[in-house]
């Protein structure tokens, strides 16, 4: 059964910084494009960061860059879990965030085919 588990999401200051963490089973982990997606209500879901496992290339949506540093999204292939470090967190930050898997590489986010699974979501809340 595949398993994808965030955590790490909760209420933080605006300018602060949370890590989440995508703990992964059920699959091949090496072999997969996993990525963090964030859906606010009344806006269409979009993706933020993804990485394909296999070679560590990583993707940011715009509006993260230059906050996000080049190695926020991480993969521990051992533990079969993804990070993300969230920096500089704005109020617009605020959503639920969840973790996504797909077979195969992404050169963006999501890739055009879309995601295979997706977990629950954790709640990032930004204070201003």
């Amino acid at each position: 059964e595949v398993q994808l588990v965030e955590s790490g999401g909760g209420l933080v200051q605006a300018g602060g910084s949370l890590r989440l963490s995508c703990a992964a089973s059920g699959f091949f982990f090496d072999d997969y494009c996993i990525g963090w997606f964030r859906q606010d209500p009344g806006k269409e879901r979009e993706g933020v960061a993804c990485i394909t496992v296999s070679d560590g290339h990583r993707y940011y949506e715009d509006s993260v860059k230059g906050r996000f540093t080049v190695s926020s999204i991480s993969a521990d292939a051992f533990n079969t879990t993804v990070y993300l470090q969230m920096n500089m967190l704005r109020p617009d930050d605020a959503a639920v965030y969840v973790c996504a898997a797909d077979y195969n590489y992404c050169s963006v986010c999501p890739p055009a085919r879309g995601m295979e699974y997706w977990g629950k979501g954790t709640l990032v809340t930004v204070s201003s």
